[in-house]
C-alpha cells in the first residue's frame, strides 16, 4: 500500500482571533506533493489545528481521487497533542467548539480515509506546516490593514 504523510499545523493570533491552517503532503520518500494554507477570520488555536487536518485530507482526495485515496496508507503528523490524542480516542473532546470538527473528521475517516493514522510530532519536525499556517495568518492580517 502506498504511503502518504500529511504534516498539519494551525494557529490563531489572540485565541480566538485571526487564524490560519497549513498542510504539507509528502510521499513516503519525502517528496513534496502539495503545500497549502487557508485563513480564517476567527478561530481558536485548537479549531485551527483541526482545520489544518481537514485541509490536508481534502487536498489529498483532490490529488489522488476518491478511490485511490481509500487505498492509501495515510499518516497525519501534527504538533497538537490535544488534536492527535482526541482523534486517536485517547482524550475526550470536552471543548464544545471542537465537537463539530471531531465529528466531521470521524465521518471523513469512515467515508473516504479508512487507512488514516494520527501521530504527534515535536514542533521542530513540523516547521513547513507551521510556516504555512503563519503565512495564512499574515495574509489575513495584511488584508485587514
Amino acid at each position: 500500500m502506498k504511503k502518504v504523510i500529511i504534516y498539519t499545523d494551525g494557529g490563531a493570533r489572540g485565541n480566538p482571533g485571526p487564524a490560519g491552517a497549513g498542510a504539507v503532503i509528502k510521499d513516503e520518500e519525502g517528496n513534496n506533493l502539495a503545500s497549502l494554507h487557508k485563513s480564517f477570520d476567527t478561530l481558536t488555536n485548537n479549531q485551527a489545528e483541526y482545520e489544518a487536518v481537514v485541509l490536508g485530507l481534502l487536498e489529498l482526495k483532490k490529488l489522488f481521487g476518491k478511490e485511490e485515496t481509500q487505498n492509501l496508507d495515510i499518516e497525519v503528523r501534527a504538533d497538537s497533542e490535544l488534536v492527535v490524542k482526541q482523534l486517536n480516542g485517547e482524550y475526550q473532546v470536552k471543548e464544545e467548539g471542537l465537537h463539530p470538527y471531531f465529528i466531521k473528521l470521524w465521518n471523513m475517516r469512515v467515508k473516504d480515509y479508512p487507512n488514516v493514522s494520527f501521530v504527534h510530532v515535536p514542533r521542530e519536525q513540523n516547521t513547513e506546516a507551521d510556516a504555512l499556517a503563519n503565512e495564512a495568518m499574515d495574509n489575513l492580517q495584511s488584508k485587514l490593514l
